[in-house]
């Protein structure tokens, strides 16, 4: 990848989750303040449409301003084939997220772009990003503090550019 940092062009990274409501919404935030805006862009989609145009779920927005991070004003979207062309990096939440991501690759070059945001914490294996939809406050906690964790290993390598 060339250097963008030092370019005109933005990285795009792109973070996707089922809904585009809890996780993919926190991580957006959560990543956006660990990078230089001024070279990257960060947005979230969901694979589906249940919450087009809906403000994240508020133990998201809860979680994140916990920690200082603001993701009130997001509003959730769907992943489209059209954003393969928009971003330069794709991070997923869990497998049913990769699957429907890649059914709308049209080539090698959108599948390369696609990642599992889980595995910058180093187990390159799938790693999943449970869904806290259905859990309590506590579960959107343990998930801000794996999203953290993992963003800062994606910051540091896209920063550095190593991604």
């Amino acid at each position: 990848m060339k250097n963008k940092i030092n370019s005109m062009d933005k990285t795009k990274i792109l973070i996707v989750c089922l809904g585009n409501i809890c996780r993919s919404p926190l991580a957006e935030g959560v990543l956006r303040s660990k990078l230089p805006l001024d070279s990257f862009e960060v947005d979230s989609a969901g694979t589906a449409n249940y919450h087009i145009g809906d403000a994240p779920d508020s133990r998201s927005i809860a979680s994140g301003k916990k920690h200082g991070v603001d993701i009130s004003m997001l509003r959730g979207r769907q992943f489209t084939a059209y954003d393969f062309s928009v971003f330069d990096f794709i991070f997923v939440m869990d497998k049913s997220n990769y699957q429907n991501v890649i059914r709308l690759a049209q080539n090698d070059h959108d599948l390369r772009k696609i990642s599992f945001l889980a595995d910058a914490l180093g187990e390159m294996k799938k790693s999943e990003v449970p869904d806290p939809y259905y859990g309590k406050e506590a579960d959107f906690e343990k998930v801000y503090q794996l999203i953290n964790t993992a963003c800062d290993q994606i910051a540091q390598k896209l920063i550095s550019n190593l991604l």
